[in-house]
């Protein structure tokens, strides 16, 4: 008997045996009548490969051989001229669909309409690119589907894009790789990819398709970063094409079997790298120092942080500001893995919560509501939402003031209990209205009786200071920030002068050091 004798016979003992199986354990008794038998059908959903032939599995290819019916998602696809003709067998190629609909989501819809159809009069084979399991969107509808209608489905695997790609760029992927579907990155803002591991983007098949997917991860990546655009990976006409992240919708060889391969960004770049190393140091391994700190301990640190941040902004150092910045999510993780050990949250928690109230509070971005750019509209439908969420966890605010912090700058807490009230219109009408109180309250501290009057009155000062910045719609925290930089500024302005002079301050005259302040102050400082 001859090899191919052999391999015949072998697959009609498999056809017996699978038919015995399914009667043994598909036949389904509808209500008393015993001669109502119904067999269970079944839909293969089968991989053709990446394009050529000889990645088609021999699984894949006994089945075909053996089948009646195969519907073909596309008969664009390389190996499809060169799959087995039998007597009796049909294939139905479905690309007219995509001619007849001008969304993808009509197209799948349709597609799984009409293998259903098939499906339910007899076993049909559904052959697509790939793997039926890697970048098919029609493999999970139809299985849904064939769940309600009470069909068998059966997976027959295929060698996917992912194994012939990582060939052309060099890469394992247990190293990490991330597979991403480049339909859903362009419609994204931000990429949801790890970026100290390396990633491969999918279904990046057009111009249009690349140029949105380079806008995302580039809320990520530099403008220049080293990428490649994998085409036709697992054929004949398979390319490695190295580019700038910048220029990848510049390629001419942008075509339907298009993916992007781009490699880690290194570094320790990464929330999960950073999660990492905070988890390790406070491990029994890790750093006494760290193990022994506490939510209360860290509290001082927090505030420390968030005013070096502060500082950085006003110098206008974005250097500063980025190492402050890390130096501030540093406490936030901190507090977070502390949580995490003592099972109170995890940082997923706090991610979570910040994500869906982000979300929830911006109905004019992710719901119906109008605001029409106006930002006055914003603020007022957030407070509201801030007072319904309030209300559903049952910490309903008694008064308008509530929920400014007791531990915010004086200045700062002055601001905000004020604009609470004047949200509420209890409120000066006139902005002269305050300029009269600010100097009532100034010729009440020259009136004062005593020292704790004249305290309470200089309080009184700077909280009708503070109502007039409100008027001018200046933030005084800010403001008097600014003043003492700029108090800062001359004044070593001064220092530095009198040292020219081979003098220091405390021997000047107030009318010298007055001139040189002038001189600071022409001086633009």
């Amino acid at each position: 008997m001859s090899d191919e004798s052999l391999v015949e016979a072998i697959v009609m003992l498999r056809a017996l045996q699978v038919q015995q199986e399914r009667l043994e354990r598909g036949l389904i008794m509808h209500g008393d009548s015993r001669h109502n038998e119904v067999l269970l059908m079944t839909l293969t959903i089968l991989g053709l490969g990446p394009g050529d032939v000889d990645d088609l599995t021999r699984r894949a290819w006994r089945a075909l051989k053996q089948a009646r019916t195969i519907y073909l998602r596309t008969a664009q696809h390389g190996c499809v001229p060169c799959l087995p003709q039998q007597d009796g067998q049909t294939y139905i190629p479905l690309d007219e669909v995509y001619e007849q609909h001008a969304r993808f989501e009509d197209v799948y819809a349709e597609i799984v309409r009409r293998v259903m159809e098939a499906a339910r009069a007899g076993d049909v084979i559904y052959a697509v690119p790939g793997d039926p399991m890697v970048g098919e969107a029609t493999t999970a509808m139809l299985i849904d589907a064939a769940r309600e209608a009470g069909i068998t489905v059966e997976i027959i695997s295929g060698l996917s894009f992912i194994e012939p790609s990582l060939k052309l760029v060099g890469v394992d992927a247990i190293d990490g790789v991330q597979i991403a579907d480049g339909l859903i990155l362009a419609g994204m803002h931000h990429p949801p990819l790890n970026p100290d591991r390396p990633a491969l983007i999918a279904q990046v098949y057009s111009r249009q398709v690349a140029s949105e997917v380079k806008l995302t991860l580039m809320n990520q990546y530099p403008d220049e970063f080293p990428v490649t655009l994998i085409h036709a990976a697992g054929t004949d006409a398979a390319r490695a094409e190295p580019l700038p992240l910048y220029a990848i919708d510049r390629s001419e060889y942008i075509g339907p079997m298009t993916s992007l391969y781009v490699p880690a960004l290194g570094g320790m770049s990464s929330f999960e790298q950073l999660q990492e190393i905070m988890a390790h140091l406070r491990a029994p391994e890790g750093c006494p120092w760290d193990q022994q700190q506490t939510h209360e301990s860290l509290r001082r640190y927090l505030l420390e942080e968030t005013y070096e941040v502060l500082e950085a902004i006003d110098q206008s150092d974005g250097d500063a500001l980025a190492e402050e910045l890390g130096d501030l999510l540093l406490q936030v993780v901190f507090h977070a893995q502390i949580a995490t050990e003592a099972g109170e949250f995890s940082m997923a928690t706090v991610l979570r919560h910040i994500s869906q109230k982000l979300v929830r509070r911006h109905p004019h971005v992710w719901g119906t509501v109008e605001v029409n750019g106006d930002a006055e509209q914003v603020v007022t439908n957030w407070e509201q939402l801030k007072k319904q969420e309030h209300a559903a966890k049952g910490k309903a605010r008694e008064s308008a003031l509530d929920g400014v912090p007791l531990a915010l700058p004086a200045l700062l807490q002055a601001h905000q209990v004020q604009s609470r009230a004047a949200r509420v219109k209890f409120d000066w009408v006139r902005v002269d209205d305050v300029i009269a109180k600010v100097r009532e309250e100034i010729d009440e501290i020259l009136n004062a009786a005593d020292a704790d009057q004249r305290a309470a009155e200089v309080g009184d000062l700077l909280f009708a200071v503070v109502n007039w910045a409100r008027w001018l719609d200046v933030e005084p925290e800010n403001a008097l920030r600014a003043a003492n930089a700029r108090f800062y500024r001359r004044f070593r302005y001064l220092e530095e002068a009198a040292a020219d002079q081979g003098r220091v301050l405390s021997d000047m005259t107030l009318a010298e050091m007055d001139a040189l302040w002038n001189a600071a102050k022409s001086a633009g400082l």
